[in-house]
């Protein structure tokens, strides 16, 4: 059975280039345009991981994942954080959130599909 990605953006480019790499590496994807709406789509899709993008509507990146690191049910998800942001205030930020990577945009798809399959391996892959 596939992995399950879930990536969370608001920016249609970014999901639909996201997408089609994690597609190509075999992973399930879903998405969410806001982050509102990723913590809504948790229950149902039950990901084995999420990609976050930090500036978004409704609820930001940081905000989700607070919200599912206190979650009891899906507290352990590895969270890539996929973002403009790449001071090192907004990235030791979403590390001490409990983000367990941080990749900045423009970003590497090489590099990105790396970091994917690494969260993943650690979660028993």
């Amino acid at each position: 059975m596939p992995k399950k990605v879930l990536i969370v953006d608001d920016e249609p480019n970014i999901v639909l280039s996201v997408e089609f790499l994690m597609k190509r590496e075999g992973y399930e994807v879903a998405t969410a345009g806001d982050g509102q709406k990723a913590l809504d789509m948790l229950p149902e899709v039950r990901p084995d991981l999420m990609i976050l993008d930090v500036m978004m509507p409704r609820k930001n990146g940081f905000e989700v994942c607070e919200a599912v690191r206190a979650d009891p049910q899906f507290g352990g998800l590895p969270i890539l954080m996929l973002s403009a942001k790449g001071r090192e205030a907004e990235m030791k930020k979403g590390l001490s959130l409990g983000a367990d990577a941080y990749v900045t945009k423009p970003f590497s798809t090489h590099d990105l599909v790396d970091r994917v399959g690494e969260l993943l391996a650690g979660r028993g892959a």
